[in-house]
């Protein structure tokens, strides 16, 4: 919206800034981050109020402490969902193609995941997983027909790039083949980010040097002269893709303000399967799908630990007639809360321990996924 502004450089030469990408980015993730500050204190209360408490029974913690989490306000994400929205529409280029679809997949996750947080909190039931998948794979299949339709993405979405390899591995996937693998980058990272979602600062915290990194590879993507240097897919517009990172990151910025621990608000599923979404979209939009391994780094391993847990369990129950665990419990964080308890330390005192950790990791993952860009 204020990009336009630019046009009136003639009139006030400072306003030739508007039309400057890193600025507008900039400019977003400070609107995100202030707008946070604002609404939030407002919005704790209001979920409060109305009684959209954390459930009785909180899976955040695991078997630990079910009751140290009880009553603090869940669906934070809505802070986010509304933050980031607003700043991309401030800050970003007017009806960019790569902005809206990045933008909507933000919205529908989001959603989706307040519809189960909602479910969750009046009847104790959310939406079942299989319910959660079919409408993650709806909007699947509703952003792949707008990459197909599109002639500037038809033929590029289609193609498969491999980190360090210069050209696309796959020249064309076919519709199928790109339907499915678009269907695994775009479920498997909102999961993973809502698998993250344990502890408080977690999630967000890891989001964020996730974001940042896109907000980089967005940059370079849509700039024809370092996309030429660093040999990446250059696709022309996605730069703008960097203003709604940099609103994201504010707008996580603005949430971990409040998140963290000890926390005075969740983000609940609205806020996780929102931001894996959105991450997943930009991933697409610039042709990084399978950086994301690098980058969410902290997430596969978090996602990872869940699958290994439950098909080792399964696993040892047929053959041995009853399941044996790898870990103490899953996602990892909780394994570690758990060893905190062997050791004799205070849970409540590791946790924060565990998250800044997390943290490093996260960042060093990050890194390592936008160094990868130069590694061709």
């Amino acid at each position: 919206m204020l990009y336009w502004l630019h046009q009136f450089s003639d009139v006030f030469s400072p306003l030739r800034m508007f039309r400057y990408i890193t600025f507008r980015t900039v400019m977003a993730a400070g609107t995100a981050f202030i707008l946070s500050l604002i609404i939030g204190p407002w919005l704790i209360e209001k979920l409060r109020s109305v009684n959209f408490g954390e459930q009785r029974e909180d899976e955040r913690v695991g078997a630990l402490d079910k009751s140290k989490k009880i009553g603090t306000p869940t669906m934070g994400g809505l802070l986010i969902l509304f933050t980031t929205a607003a700043a991309t529409v401030m800050w970003s280029e007017p009806g960019n193609f790569y902005v809206l679809c990045a933008l909507t997949t933000f919205g529908f996750m989001g959603n989706l995941g307040l519809t189960d947080d909602y479910l969750k909190i009046r009847t104790g039931k959310g939406l079942s997983p299989r319910v959660k998948l079919a409408g993650q794979c709806f909007w699947t299949c509703v952003l792949l027909f707008a990459l197909m339709v599109n002639p500037d993405t038809f033929l590029r979405t289609q193609e498969l790039m491999v980190p360090f390899f210069k050209e696309p591995v796959i020249a064309s996937m076919g519709v199928i083949g790109t339907l499915v693998f678009l269907v695994l980058v775009l479920v498997g990272a909102s999961n993973a980010v809502n698998l993250t979602d344990g502890l408080d600062g977690l999630a967000i915290g890891c989001s964020n040097s996730a974001v940042a990194a896109y907000l980089a590879m967005a940059y370079v993507a849509g700039h024809f002269a370092f996309a030429e240097y660093l040999q990446v897919p250059f696709v022309k517009g996605a730069g703008e893709l960097a203003v709604f990172c940099g609103a994201l990151l504010g707008a996580g910025l603005g949430f971990l303000w409040f998140n963290c621990h000890p926390a005075k608000v969740f983000m609940g599923d609205t806020g996780s399967l929102a931001i894996g979404g959105a991450v997943a979209a930009v991933a697409i939009l610039i042709k990084q799908e399978l950086v994301l391994i690098l980058v969410g780094g902290v997430f596969v391993i978090e996602a990872a630990s869940v699958m290994i847990q439950v098909g080792y369990f399964k696993l040892t129950r047929k053959i041995y007639g009853e399941g044996r665990r790898v870990f103490l419990n899953s996602p990892l964080h909780h394994h570690f809360e758990y060893l905190a308890i062997k050791q004799g330390t205070s849970v409540e005192a590791y946790e924060n321990r565990i998250t800044i950790r997390f943290w490093i990791l996260s960042i060093i993952f990050a890194l390592v996924g936008v160094a990868s860009l130069k590694i061709r």
